[in-house]
């Protein structure tokens, strides 16, 4: 088990975000996280990766108690993750974001680096080796010594996702990769989780694209109001009543519910 959650708990004020978590990804499995907006999905991976400070529960990484740990320390563990709005460095080259990524196992001091030693110039050059690499593996084409900031949306997107494999986690963690891409782009992009699934690294998603999430997941966590409404393989969750009324927002009918699962069908079938 890669990672454990458990009775996980965030508050603000009065407002709970999460309210007693409970999921688990295991060594190779991709997971999707899916609910309602607001269901607390994204300030789940915030506490997951460090960026909140829960106030309850607990999160283990391959093990290890990482609950309350800054994100560097948890990255240093062995997750990595991307975010819903892009956070690369615009001012740098499409290489040099993903040069970044590295620095977790990268072997140089501030000393090396002050004085260009040997071992800096080899770490430099294993660097740019590496994140050429991942830049190879996630597909981008094209000028990487140019500003980022110059790409198309797509490409900056497995920019994203290239600097996240090249910190070499366990867990990557990608919160709504689909966003903002058009079709073809959303296929690609299936093709390239289920790539990195094969270099048996863990993957934990959440997503708004049902037919993505349909096809890619091979376990799906459904949250409402913070909550696990449901947990299991795609095919169980789709039909699962109370999955039916999260998404509608009310108490559903037999025709809305049946409407509701065709919709996921015609989704996934769609992206197949």
């Amino acid at each position: 088990m890669i990672l454990e959650v458990t009775d996980l708990r965030l508050a603000f004020g009065g407002v709970r975000a999460v309210d007693g978590l409970t999921f688990s990804v295991d060594e190779g499995e991709i997971v999707s996280i899916i609910g309602p907006n607001g269901a607390g999905k994204t300030s789940a991976f915030n506490c997951v990766s460090g960026f909140y400070q829960p106030t309850g529960g607990a999160v283990r990484l391959a093990g290890e108690y990482v609950t309350g740990l800054r994100p560097s320390a948890v990255a240093a563990r062995g997750l990595a993750r991307t975010f819903q709005n892009l956070r690369l460095f615009g001012e740098l080259s499409v290489l040099d974001n993903v040069r970044a990524g590295t620095h977790l196992w990268l072997r140089q001091s501030a000393f090396d680096a002050v004085l260009h030693t040997p071992r800096y110039r080899r770490s430099e050059r294993e660097s740019t080796d590496e994140a050429h690499t991942w830049l190879d593996f996630v597909g981008l084409r094209g000028d990487r010594a140019g500003l980022v900031r110059h790409l198309p949306y797509g490409e900056q997107r497995r920019v994203e996702i290239a600097r996240a494999l090249a910190r070499r986690p366990k867990l990557l963690l990608l919160d709504e990769p689909a966003a903002g891409l058009n079709h073809g782009e959303k296929a690609e992009l299936l093709t390239l989780i289920r790539r990195i699934r094969e270099l048996g690294m863990a993957i934990a998603l959440i997503e708004h694209d049902m037919g993505l999430v349909m096809e890619v997941s091979e376990r799906v966590v459904v949250l409402n109001f913070g909550k696990e409404i449901a947990d299991g393989p795609p095919e169980e969750v789709r039909q699962a009543p109370a999955v039916i009324e999260a998404y509608l927002g009310q108490a559903a009918d037999d025709d809305e519910v049946h409407a509701a699962r065709a919709g996921f069908e015609e989704e996934g079938a769609h992206h197949a």
